[in-house]
């Protein structure tokens, strides 16, 4: 597989290819989960390794884990890994969620992500490519198949952060509540200001009392269409030398 690194600051790079890049969802979770340096954290679903990678930015984050059930995400992770010289820092790990007690012990884990396909089966337009239909359609991975490996990773305490389309909020707050992991802050995220939300941002604590806290709204573009002052704040190191990238 051939591999280009892209920058996320000046030590970390990213491998990305044809069949596992990343976009702007995935680096707003990696954001809004707000990792804590002594977090055992995992992300699951991971493609290119993008999320623990942006964490690993800071060179005092503590090692953190990946899993994807494709072959060729945990060897382009892998590549990443290799390049960076982080073995110590991001083990990955081949795994089908499904079956996560054949690869983790329970409750090993205080944060959990993933940023899950968002499309059901049977609906759009569904690529050619084996590797983008498992990302982008519930192939392998639906919301409940995240919740409840979610709910098996976590310490009591623990954190799941997740993000997806609108439209499936009712579904995903009604499956972590079967799950025990009571929703505690939601944010929605809009392109510009005064449109419809795209996606929403959510974190469940497993274990918690109910009490739900509504975010501000993350405006991704300012009134010139460039990147709100957030924005910047979000891509952080990796802005740095893509202004007509990101801007």
């Amino acid at each position: 597989m051939s591999y280009t690194y892209e920058r996320l600051s000046d030590d970390i790079k990213v491998a990305v290819s044809a069949d596992h890049t990343f976009g702007t969802d995935a680096v707003l979770l990696a954001y809004f989960a707000n990792i804590k340096r002594k977090d055992r954290a995992v992300d699951m679903g991971t493609g290119c390794g993008i999320i623990p990678l942006l964490w690993l930015r800071d060179k005092g984050q503590s090692p953190v884990h990946c899993l994807d059930i494709q072959n060729n995400a945990i060897e382009q992770v892998n590549a990443s890994i290799e390049y960076n010289s982080i073995g110590e820092r991001l083990t990955a790990h081949l795994c089908d969620l499904r079956e996560i007690e054949k690869e983790f012990k329970p409750e090993g884990f205080t944060l959990v992500t993933m940023n899950p396909p968002y499309k059901p089966l049977n609906t759009g337009f569904e690529s050619l490519s084996e590797s983008a239909r498992i990302a982008r359609h519930e192939v392998t991975c639906g919301i409940e198949d995240a919740v409840k490996a979610a709910n098996y990773l976590l310490t009591y305490g623990g954190r799941f952060c997740m993000c997806h389309r609108p439209e499936r909020l009712v579904d995903a707050v009604s499956l972590l509540r079967q799950y025990k992991l009571e929703p505690k802050r939601l944010r929605f995220v809009v392109d510009k200001k005064g449109e419809e939300p795209f996606l929403f941002l959510i974190e469940a604590k497993k274990g918690a009392k109910p009490f739900l806290r509504i975010e501000p709204e993350l405006v991704i573009k300012n009134e010139e269409s460039k990147f709100s002052d957030e924005m910047l704040k979000v891509y952080g190191s990796y802005a740095d030398g893509y202004e007509d990238k990101i801007r």
